[in-house]
């Protein structure tokens, strides 16, 4: 395995180095550039397998569960005795109908923890300021959404390999949105671009990044794109990626 790439010893999620560095981020009025430590971001997305086996360890009360993941028709978990497995074929799929109190808690598990917005973005596009993970043109076939779903909604964390990021992070535009750490502030990349990268200390909703397989409009996958979801929500849209930090060094 590449030095590059890690393996998070509790879920064995598969995670790529971002080096320390500047990168573009935002897009137009809000086009800036920042330098962000190094950190480690997981290649995929968390999967129905790695969360069932989450809370089938922690063995959550039913009011954490009921805060933390949607069960139902749309949700790939299913209950197996007094444990839960996974619906046949989806256990490579994103976990969905999780909220940000969900991700959370899993990352507190993991040992890991959800990436800031500007550390997602970095992830998605690389140092360049490319629109989409794979370049600056909108490629339909290289992401899952509205137009190439079929009856399934989600596929596979790994699928559309020509559509990585250029540190491999597959399906950072489509699939699922993400959850990221940060509260939504709408005028946050403005005073990003005045060289204050602190997250907003409060707010209402949660960041969510990346597109899904919901939508279909390309502006939507952009890695620029900011979505902005109440922390409590458990969408069928949502899923969330893993973050770590780096040694200073890496």
């Amino acid at each position: 395995m590449s030095e590059d790439v890690c393996v998070n010893e509790v879920d064995g999620q598969k995670m790529a180095l971002v080096p320390a560095g500047r990168a573009v981020f935002g897009d137009g009025e809000t086009r800036f550039e920042a330098e962000l430590r190094p950190y480690y971001l997981g290649l995929a997305c968390v999967t129905n397998d790695q969360f069932a086996a989450f809370l089938n360890n922690v063995r959550p009360s039913r009011g954490d569960m009921a805060r933390w993941v949607l069960l139902g028709r749309q949700s790939a978990l299913r209950p197996v005795g007094d444990a839960l497995g996974v619906e046949e074929g989806k256990g490579e799929h994103p976990v969905v109908q999780v909220s940000w109190l969900g991700a959370k808690a899993y990352c507190a598990w993991a040992r890991v923890r959800l990436p800031s917005e500007l550390e997602w973005e970095k992830g998605a596009r690389g140092v360049d300021g490319r629109a989409y993970p794979w370049g600056d043109e909108w490629d339909p076939a290289r992401c899952r959404h509205n137009g190439s779903r079929g009856s399934d909604r989600t596929c596979s964390v790994w699928a559309h390999p020509d559509g990585v990021s250029p540190y491999g992070l597959h399906n950072a535009s489509g699939n699922v949105l993400e959850w990221c750490e940060d509260w939504y502030d709408a005028r946050a990349y403005r005073r990003y671009g005045r060289g204050d990268v602190s997250a907003p200390a409060r707010g209402r909703h949660r960041v969510a990044r990346g597109g899904c397989w919901m939508i279909d409009h390309p502006a939507d996958f952009r890695c620029d794109f900011r979505f902005r979801m109440h922390p409590r929500v458990r969408y069928a849209i949502l899923g969330f990626r893993c973050c770590r930090s780096a040694p200073k060094n890496a």
